[in-house]
């Protein structure tokens, strides 16, 4: 699940990370913006880092991660120390989310350089090594294995991060341009004498365009392409109560029908 932390209260963020873990969901991630994505502008909203926090103590099982943190607007270094922080809170279930973000309102009203999708690229690139390197340095080192997922689906600087760094590749891709990604991928694996094998395929469902309006047509084809992580977005606006919980069975069913 991603619980997207706006237009609701901090504490019904955690009740709902607390409740999908018991329902059975595998993980749940936030997001790393600083304004509401969807609804008023002007919403209510949470910071990442803290939220996942929090996320940490509340639950017991289920691995926790931001999808995905923005590089551009975050030091490596403290990124690297944060997160392993996190990591030991929650005993080792953190998984590293990161991108090179894209939201331009984030950037300027917190006084960042927006750049390019270029540049803020090619500062990922760069910020990966300082990354790791500083996981390595740190006393003491991260809890868990602290897997690596890198968003994004471009040819040409995104895909070579991916077979380079990540663990869990994450996108939007349709079912139809799938192979063509993933072709590309396993080239950019070969060329650095790794097996796409290791690398867990990870895409985005919609709630909104799916479970009570949900089709599970684009999953099925998705699962049958090779994903294998599925995250289903959820926002503390979907009902005048908050998180649209009741729709989370569906997906937790699908799965285990697949698993069986």
């Amino acid at each position: 699940m991603q619980l997207a932390p706006q237009h609701t209260t901090m504490q019904a963020t955690i009740d709902a990370a607390r409740r999908v873990e018991e329902m059975g969901a595998d993980a749940v991630f936030g997001w790393d913006h600083f304004f509401p994505l969807s609804g008023d502008p002007e919403g209510v909203h949470f910071e990442a880092t803290a939220q996942l926090a929090a996320w940490a103590v509340a639950t017991e099982r289920v691995q926790l991660g931001a999808l995905v943190f923005c590089n551009a607007y975050r030091n490596p270094d403290l990124l690297a120390d944060v997160t392993r922080t996190i990591d030991h809170i929650s005993g080792g279930r953190f998984v590293f989310g990161v991108g090179g973000g894209w939201f331009e309102r984030d950037f300027e009203e917190y006084g960042y350089e927006f750049g390019t999708p270029g540049s803020r690229l090619r500062s990922l690139s760069a910020a990966l090594p300082r990354i790791r390197a500083r996981w390595e340095r740190l006393n003491p080192p991260p809890a868990g294995p602290m897997p690596i997922l890198i968003g994004g689906k471009g040819e040409q600087r995104t895909l070579p991060m991916v077979a380079e760094h990540a663990d869990i590749w994450h996108s939007f891709v349709d079912p139809d341009e799938l192979p063509h990604k993933l072709d590309v991928l396993r080239r950019h694996c070969d060329e650095r004498g790794r097996d796409i094998a290791e690398i867990e395929i990870s895409n985005g469902a919609s709630v909104r365009s799916g479970v009570g309006g949900v089709s599970f047509e684009r999953l099925d084809a998705l699962h049958a392409a090779g994903t294998r992580l599925f995250t289903i977005p959820l926002s503390g606006d979907d009902t005048p109560d908050g998180y649209a919980l009741d729709r989370v069975q569906a997906f937790l069913d699908w799965r285990d029908a697949k698993n069986a």
